[in-house]
């Protein structure tokens, strides 16, 4: 070999050693910020909504200027735990929208489970829904970003079953963020008065759904039974309506 040859191969080593050691960096940076947004979680969960920088610092250990090393400002540090809580909502909530069942049972494990979370941490709801933490605008909005991804599944969901019955579903992007909107209002009013169950809302609200849905069939001449089990959407779970019979 070359003394050429061997100049390249030791370069490309070099470098290989060097793109090694910055993604194990950058994995380590990657773990130490998770850990960090975990101790801000547990400090808004003893602190409440209102909680600060020298709290979160406290509960992880580690001084204010260390929190800056890996969160540019408030507003990131903001940003990361509205993630961490979407992504925990959509963990309870996405192998939902995959269980077979009836659509009142459908409609029920989805309430309960958002609504569950919300109960579970309301201080860490609080938090990422008034946005006081923040210390500037903020570019990506953890509260818009969860409303659109539980919108988004919840249409493929309405959508793939309008199709299934042959109806058209150009409207399930509309009703899904309508729907998923009336839920958070009706859980914000909820988690600050505490005037009825947990189980109690999920049944109103499960009727209140459940009506909208019932009138968009109706309207097309169809009447499903909403305790039938919805899993092949066989035609004899349907019940095709004269239109004159349709109230």
């Amino acid at each position: 070999m070359s003394h050429s040859a061997r100049h390249v191969k030791a370069v490309r080593n070099e470098e290989h050693k060097g793109d090694a050691r910055k993604e194990r960096w950058r994995e380590h940076r990657l773990a130490r910020r998770a850990e960090l947004v975990q101790a801000a979680v547990r400090a808004i969960g003893e602190h409440g909504a209102e909680v600060g920088m020298d709290d979160i610092a406290a509960e992880a250990g580690v001084s204010k200027p260390v929190l800056y090393r890996h969160f540019s400002d408030k507003s990131d540090l903001y940003v990361a735990v509205g993630e961490w809580g979407t992504d925990l909502l959509m963990q309870r909530l996405r192998p939902l929208f995959k269980v077979n069942g009836s659509a009142n049972e459908l409609i029920r494990r989805l309430l309960d489970a958002y609504l569950g979370l919300i109960e579970e941490y309301p201080d860490l709801y609080r938090f990422v829904v008034q946005r006081n933490f923040t210390d500037r605008p903020v570019a990506s909005d953890p509260v818009s970003n969860e409303k659109t991804v539980i919108a988004n599944s919840l249409a493929r969901l309405l959508g793939r079953y309008m199709r299934a019955l042959g109806l058209d579903s150009g409207g399930v992007e509309v009703w899904s963020h309508g729907l998923v909107g009336l839920v958070q209002a009706s859980g914000d009013w909820w988690l600050d008065r505490q005037t009825m169950s947990r189980e109690d809302l999920t049944t109103y609200l499960a009727q209140v759904i459940w009506s909208g849905i019932d009138g968009v069939l109706r309207s097309a001449g169809l009447v499903l039974d909403p305790d039938e089990n919805l899993d092949l959407l066989d035609e004899t779970y349907l019940e095709v309506v004269p239109d004159e019979e349709l109230g």
